[in-house]
């Protein structure tokens, strides 16, 4: 595909690199010419100087030639104008970034009006992410496919856990769950596991299955799913806006330490069950007041990475609340990857992996198309969810004679609203979500696991 992105901060550069990796044809374009000469050599792509909203801009840039403009400026009126000036223009495909709550609540009108293919919020796609954890707190990350009937979990297996030299097949005779785990980090190593491979204490392993297999599950190996009943965020952000939306929803009482006193007035008027706190959220005695060792969970979401970091550490430290630390820049992922940070969220990688699911779904429409698609492990792994239709060839044919690709592992089918855990004998019929996971990163149909293909 012929792709324009307009704005080239962590999310456009991001953009521009994942999406050149997958073999489009990317176009950028921002008004910093260090900013497009960088991006445009590092991802070697084409890049232009300018105003993406300019009509002679995104002539000059292709856009009656493209088939997708992204626009991730840093103004969402911004986006949404480059948006219809892209539709009028050339006709193309349109994505934009919203992050005003105002704007994002009438999502549904802008879409329409617009023409828009898609409004991506990182904000509220963030706060999604981080209110997820609520139903297991233990688990690094969750992720949900099929309205939320399969869970996917990335969880640390206890040290004495009854999982520890258990081969995979053996798992729903040890422990009488039907559940599956789809991927183990060992280190270094990312391994798609076959049915004989053993298992070891401290393995960072992938879980699918549905709610109540995969709750049993946890806690038969030992894994604490304690009751989330409240929380604390350090940070007013827009972010804490979405999240602190969403636990009240739960019925969790919400703790917000903010330090701009304007700020902590609005969220007063915006949320009048929640407590609000004018204070510096990075000083300990504040902590220690305001409860902190009496938080369930507690969300670092301030704008500086490094205050957040220094907060979880303190928090995983001091207290046995769930931590969540949000992430903004993605230098240093594998030297925080090794902190006890807890659960860590990047609103950058969100973004990116929503708009690159888009693209996946639009590149190819033949046998199947993506329907979800998140990227686990460090970014190393994928998950997608295939919806099987009318003209895909493996349809019927039992697994048993499919060749599947190396690393790849059908999970489960949904079909008629139950979860299925493939075997031997299982097809796939027209009609179902499939879920696969895999170490190959350009999948777009669920015929690309096959080896023939």
């Amino acid at each position: 595909m012929k792709i324009i992105i307009v704005g080239c901060g962590k999310v456009g550069s991001s953009l521009a690199e994942q999406l050149n990796q997958e073999g489009h044809e990317i176009t950028i374009i921002d008004r910093v010419q260090r900013v497009v000469e960088q991006v445009s050599i590092s991802c070697d792509i084409i890049g232009f100087v300018g105003d993406g909203v300019s009509y002679s801009i995104q002539i000059e840039a292709g856009v009656k030639e493209a088939d997708l403009l992204i626009a991730v400026t840093d103004s969402d009126e911004k986006n949404l104008l480059c948006c219809l000036m892209a539709k009028k223009a050339g006709g193309c495909k349109t994505i934009a970034r919203v992050r005003n709550p105002v704007y994002y609540k009438e999502m549904r009108y802008l879409r329409e009006e617009l023409g828009l293919s898609m409004i991506i919020n990182p904000e509220k796609a963030a706060a999604q992410e981080m209110a997820k954890l609520i139903r297991f707190p233990s688990a690094i990350k969750v992720d949900t496919f099929a309205k939320e009937r399969v869970e996917l979990l990335q969880v640390n297996i206890p040290i004495g856990s009854k999982l520890h030299q258990c081969a995979v097949m053996d798992i729903g005779k040890r422990i009488g769950v039907d559940i599956l785990i789809c991927a183990v980090e060992r280190k270094e190593e990312i391994i798609i596991p076959t049915g004989s491979f053993l298992l070891q204490e401290e393995d960072r392993i992938s879980i699918i299955g549905s709610y109540q297999q995969v709750y049993h599950f946890l806690r038969k190996i030992g894994v604490k799913i304690p009751k989330v009943k409240n929380a604390m965020l350090i940070g007013g952000s827009r972010l804490a806006y979405y999240l602190t939306e969403m636990l009240l929803e739960s019925g969790i009482q919400v703790r917000i330490i903010e330090k701009e006193k304007q700020r902590c007035e609005e969220l007063s008027e915006l949320f009048p069950k929640a407590i609000i706190i004018e204070a510096d959220g990075t000083d300990k005695d504040v902590l220690e007041e305001e409860g902190l060792k009496r938080m369930d969970f507690f969300a670092a979401l301030t704008n500086l990475d490094e205050e957040n970091i220094m907060l979880a550490l303190y928090a995983k430290k001091y207290s046995e609340a769930k931590v969540v630390t949000k992430v903004n820049h993605l230098r240093f992922e594998d030297v925080i990857e090794d902190l006890n940070l807890g659960s860590v969220v990047y609103p950058k990688y969100i973004t990116a992996n929503s708009i690159l699911q888009y693209v996946r779904a639009r590149q190819n429409s033949y046998g199947s198309n993506v329907e979800t698609l998140y990227k686990i492990i460090n970014n190393r792994a994928e998950a997608l969810a295939f919806r099987i239709r009318p003209t895909c060839s493996i349809v019927e044919r039992t697994f048993e004679e499919l060749q599947l690709k190396e690393n790849v592992l059908v999970c489960c089918i949904i079909r008629d609203g139950k979860v299925i855990m493939p075997r031997g004998q299982d097809v796939m019929k027209v009609g179902d979500v499939v879920i696969v996971v895999t170490t190959h990163t350009r999948l777009h149909d669920i015929e690309d696991i096959l080896k023939e293909r």
